[in-house]
Formats: structure tokens, sequence, C-alpha cells
């Protein structure tokens, strides 16, 4: 793998690069859409390629558990088992430790939107109800069978490697909002640890991304990126616990790129809401993984530029015009509101494939804008 920066902004820490890979390169700043299962819900590859999607993230270990690695490698790896001839990730399963334990527990996710009431900030030694973590790795019970299941740093990285994605995370906790500083630096002595024996582990030629941790806590975000930043790594994962609002994250993320080396690229784990998507290119970030576009489109709802669209209301089944009348995809050009209102309403599949392509090239189009504006000096 290799990166080089094209250009820096002289305004903010926004810069322009190219990403080379075996399977293509990919311009950045870059949104990278979750394909989970080593699909985007409702689409083919062939259909994803045309929403302008330059890389993928697939999950290690929901891939762990159905199919599973072996069957991925034995059809000559993630690429040929999906049909997809451009760049790919894969996470490392961290955030599973996250979303199978006090995510669930808690009910939260990476950005805490409404503080619960009455809820106490986990202690040094808290453990979620479903998943053990120990300084080995985490014990859990597998949500396809509930046969009992352990993943560490090695075991993370021998998955990884079998899939045969282009880039790989080191494995992590992805911490939780609301945890105690106590907890928070336990967390992250226990990462540290893992990056190394990610590193040590690690067989094959694929770039091996460490992620940065450290919660809302600047010491320990800093101490962190230094330290990862120490590793003889290929790029920079920026994960756990973005903040109790988003308007955090920008925060979080100017304490922690001056630390780290400028010339490797930076990933935002699980971050691209459409509103605070220019700050974090504004902050020196050059690709983020986001499930926005297309939960939402399954969901019913489509991204615009006049806003957000719920086409599951009666209103639109007597719209006569395209979701968005500036955006140029296929389904804009060919279908209207009112057809893909009474798809959803009728529970026709094809509702949610319209919308998810729909997301994902307005997404897309939206970050590619942003590439301009940083070429042209606005930005």
């Amino acid at each position: 793998m290799e990166f080089k920066i094209e250009k820096k902004s002289k305004r903010t820490n926004a810069r322009l690069g190219l990403l080379k890979t075996n399977n293509g390169v990919i311009e950045t700043p870059c949104l990278v859409p979750v394909a989970t299962q080593a699909v985007i819900k409702t689409l083919t590859s062939e259909e994803v390629k045309n929403t302008k999607s330059q890389i993928l993230i697939c999950n290690a270990f929901h891939l762990h558990l159905k199919p599973g690695e072996n069957i991925i490698a034995s059809s000559g790896g993630l690429h040929k088992f999906m049909n997809w001839n451009k760049p790919l990730m894969t996470d490392s399963g961290g955030f599973q430790v996250f979303s199978l334990g006090f995510g669930r527990d808690m009910n939260v996710g990476k950005i805490l939107k409404n503080i619960p009431d009455n809820i106490e900030l986990l202690k040094k030694s808290s453990q979620p109800k479903a998943v053990k973590i120990t300084d080995d790795g985490a014990h859990f019970r597998s949500p396809v069978d509930g046969k009992k299941l352990f993943l560490g740093p090695k075991e993370s990285v021998k998955i990884q490697e079998k899939l045969g994605a282009d880039i790989i995370f080191a494995f992590d906790e992805c911490t939780p909002p609301l945890a105690s500083y106590e907890y928070i630096k336990k967390s992250l002595e226990r990462t540290n640890k893992w990056a190394q024996i990610c590193l040590k582990a690690k067989k094959s030629k694929q770039a091996f991304f460490g992620i940065i941790q450290g919660s809302e806590f600047k010491d320990l975000r800093q101490q962190s990126a230094k330290f990862i930043n120490s590793l003889e790594i290929d790029g920079f994962g920026i994960g756990g616990d973005l903040g109790r609002a988003r308007s955090a994250t920008k925060k979080i993320l100017n304490w922690i790129t001056p630390l780290i080396e400028e010339n490797k690229p930076r990933h935002l784990l699980g971050i691209g809401y459409l509103e605070n998507m220019e700050d974090i290119i504004k902050s020196g970030v050059d690709l983020f993984d986001c499930t926005v576009p297309t939960h939402y489109a399954r969901r019913g709802i489509a991204f615009t530029s006049k806003g957000k669209l719920n086409l599951r209301q009666s209103k639109f089944l007597k719209v006569k015009e395209p979701l968005d009348k500036n955006c140029k995809c296929f389904v804009c050009q060919s279908y209207k509101k009112n057809y893909i209102s009474h798809l959803l309403k009728a529970g026709e599949l094809t509702a949610l494939k319209l919308l998810t392509f729909h997301n994902l090239y307005f997404f897309n189009t939206f970050v590619e804008n942003i590439r301009e504006r940083i070429k042209k000096g606005i930005l």
C-alpha cells in the first residue's frame, strides 16, 4: 500500500490524497460504505460500484461466524468471493466487544445522543453482561448458535489474513460512552498491548492500521496517539466512543492529529453523518466508514439536497418528482417519489434497493464535492 498527499488545505487540516492498493487507487477523503456480511444490503457488487463507492469495509467477526474465513479463503478471498475488484478493509472485531457488550447493556452507540437517567459511569472493574473482557481477549456467546467464542489479537489477525482484504485493523476494545477515566485507562493499556501482539502475529503483506483509543479524555487520547504512532504500522484507525455529542468528535480529532505521522492515512471508525462530515475532513481525516446511508435507506429515508425525506409518509404518494432534482443517479433519473413510497407501503424490497443506491450515490457525491472544494482552495 502507498499513500501520497496530493494537496493540503491552507485554511484547514483537510488534505487530498491517493491511496494505492493492489486492487485499485482510492481518492481521499473518502466514504467507506459498510458491507458487514460481504455485501451492501439489497445491492449487487456491480451496483455498488455505480454508486461511486471506491472501497468497502467488511466485518471480520460476522464473517468468522458465517460462512467462516476458511470458506472465504478457499473461494480465493473476499474480493473473489463477493465479486468486488476494488479495495477492501476488514475491521478487527473490536466493535463487537462494545456492541454485544456495554453497547447492548446501556443501549448506547459510539456517540451518546441522550444521557440516560441515573446512569452510573463504568468502574475500572466493570464487565458487560454477555461479554467477558480479559487481558487476552474477549469471550462471547455466538449470536448465531449460542456457542462459546473467544476472540483475541492473534485470532483476529488470523481471521483477517484469511479473509484477504487490502487493509486490516488491530484488535482493540471499542469503549462505551459514560465510562470512568479509570476504566478507559485500563482498557487503553489492554488495547495498546493487543496492537503489539497483532503486529507480531501478522504474517501477510496486507496493510495494517493501528487504532487510537482514549474516549473523551485528552491525556489518554494523546497517550494512545503517541504509542500507536511509535509502531511500525501503515495507517491509523481512530476508534472508541467519540464524546457525548457530535461536536466532541472534532475536538478529539484536533487533540490527536498533530501527534501522528502526517504521511500515513487516517481512518475514522464508524462515524460519517452528513452534518459533521465536513468537520471530520477539515480535521485531517482521510477515510471514514458509516452505516448511515444504507441503514436509513432500509427505514425508508432518502437523503437529498433539501434534507431527509421519509418516503413511508402517505403525502409522497401524490408527489410526481424525483427524490432529488439535482441528483444524477439512475434512481432520480428514472423513478418518482410516489412510486418509491408505494413500494415501501406495499412491502416491496425494490424500494430498499432504490433508496440504498440513491443514498450511497448522494453521500459519495457529497464527499466528491468536498474533494473538489479542497482542490480549488475553498475548504
